[in-house]
């Protein structure tokens, strides 16, 4: 209301100023100066909401003295129209024009924000996507060397210096997966992505077997589209490599079956045997093993995560002695 108020009196002032002009004076001629610089700073700093329809109401009031002095209401008028409309449009013009580049500037400073954050998502997807490959493939392979190493040590008529080097390889590669899983603890900032992955489980049971576990597989069900199929290598990798680490020596049954629109897996292991325990040397790792008081393992809770987001259910604990790991994967085509 007051910056209203203001610019009434400008340009009252100028419309009394504007009476008279012939000999002006040279204050009088001077004030033509200041105001013509308040409006242009009023229309340039203040924002006024009824300031044209002001400077229209004072020229309005200029039509009335035309008509008893013709001379001196025209005089008034182009006074009020040169020294106080023009400024002060000139000033809210430029005052528009800064709040445009303003504007820009700070549509230009959101869009870089918004840029960088899809850039530290896409880094952190990327890191999720690299930890996930680490841990499945290079994990599951320490295991199967830990495994080996195991059968090694218990080759009959291997000598003491060999057994013992078995024995730290063995530990080596036990330590190796932990610190592994500790160091992508730090990169998977989010659920390991989904992509599609080639090898078939009945070729990952193989391998295992190969390399000395004792792993059979049940049932093996047909592709289910690229994403179950994905999720299904990788609870199966997991599991495996849970029971070579932490229950050496133990049997494997591997079942993979579709019933309707989901797919079942199963991956169950017996109690290890004593003398695989004792007699090669094995100790549990320091750590918790999966499913005992600690919670599920890192490796575990990816898992159970990846299954959460396609809409499965997960579970992961001990079951008659051994453990079992168990999850269902609605399937709703290739992916």
């Amino acid at each position: 209301m007051i910056y209203g108020a203001v610019l009434a009196a400008i340009a009252a002032a100028a419309v009394v100023n504007g009476f008279d002009t012939v000999g002006l004076s040279p204050w009088r001629q001077a004030l033509f100066l200041v105001l013509a610089v308040l409006a242009y700073l009023h229309g340039r700093r203040l924002a006024g909401r009824y300031g044209a329809q002001i400077l229209l109401a004072a020229g309005a009031l200029t039509v009335p003295v035309m008509g008893v002095d013709r001379g001196n209401g025209l005089t008034a008028f182009l006074v009020l129209a040169v020294f106080v409309m023009l400024p002060w449009f000139g000033g809210r013009y430029r005052r528009q024009q800064v709040e445009l580049y303003r504007a820009a500037e700070e549509r230009a400073s959101r869009l870089e924000r918004e840029r960088e954050l899809v850039a530290e998502r896409v880094q952190a997807q990327e890191r999720a996507r690299i930890a996930a490959d680490l841990h499945d493939s290079v994990g599951h392979d320490l295991a199967l060397i830990a495994l080996r190493a195991g059968a090694l040590e218990l080759a009959p008529g291997l000598p003491e210096a060999s057994r013992g080097a078995a024995a730290a390889l063995r530990a080596n590669a036990v330590e190796a997966t932990d610190r592994l899983r500790q160091a992508l603890g730090l990169l998977r900032d989010e659920a390991a992505p989904v992509t599609p992955f080639d090898e078939p489980v009945r070729d990952l049971v193989a391998r295992s077997a190969a390399a000395g576990l004792d792993v059979r597989l049940e049932a093996e069900a047909a592709g289910a589209g690229t994403v179950v199929d994905r999720a299904v290598y990788r609870i199966v990798q997991e599991a495996l490599t849970n029971a070579a680490k932490h229950a050496p020596g133990s049997a494997v049954a591997v079942r993979v079956e579709r019933s309707g629109e989901a797919v079942r897996v199963a991956v169950a292991n017996t109690a290890a045997p004593a003398a695989a325990l004792a007699g090669a040397g094995h100790r549990w790792p320091h750590r918790e093993a999966p499913g005992a008081a600690g919670g599920l393992g890192s490796g575990l809770a990816g898992l159970a995560e990846r299954v959460r987001l396609l809409g499965g259910s997960f579970s992961a604990g001990p079951r008659e002695g051994g453990f079992a790991v168990e999850a269902e994967l609605p399937v709703r085509g290739d992916r």
